[in-house]
């Protein structure tokens, strides 16, 4: 079966480019540029793990993932957090994430921690 990946990056470029790659592995992919629209999406699309920009307008991405993690239908999705805050892993992992990726980041690791946590 298909696997389903959620995104959330205020960045087109980004979105596109994840959007792309991860299609490109046969994945199905949604992604949205507002955070606002996560949640509903995440009960909408049932996602087998979800992408989240940590610094995007609105509730940032440690605060979807504390949300997501918090949901009793979603608590063992995984869950990466994009950042462009480089030594603060330790900050992003008290939000409850699996895994965070580093931007800018190399496609070959998005697409290696993805299917770790996927698999």
């Amino acid at each position: 079966m298909i696997k389903r990946i959620l995104v959330l990056d205020d960045n087109q470029d980004i979105l596109d480019i994840v959007h792309e790659t991860l299609t490109y592995e046969n994945f199905e992919v949604r992604s949205t540029g507002e955070s606002e629209k996560v949640m509903p999406l995440v009960e909408e699309f049932n996602p087998d793990l979800v992408i989240l920009d940590f610094r995007v307008a609105g509730t940032n991405g440690g605060e979807l993932c504390q949300q997501i993690k918090a949901h009793p239908k979603f608590s063992n999705v995984p869950v990466i957090i994009f950042s462009a805050y480089i030594n603060r892993d330790a900050e992003l992992l008290r939000y409850g994430c699996d895994a965070i990726i580093n931007k800018p980041f190399d496609l070959t690791e998005l697409v290696e921690k993805v299917n770790n946590l996927i698999s």
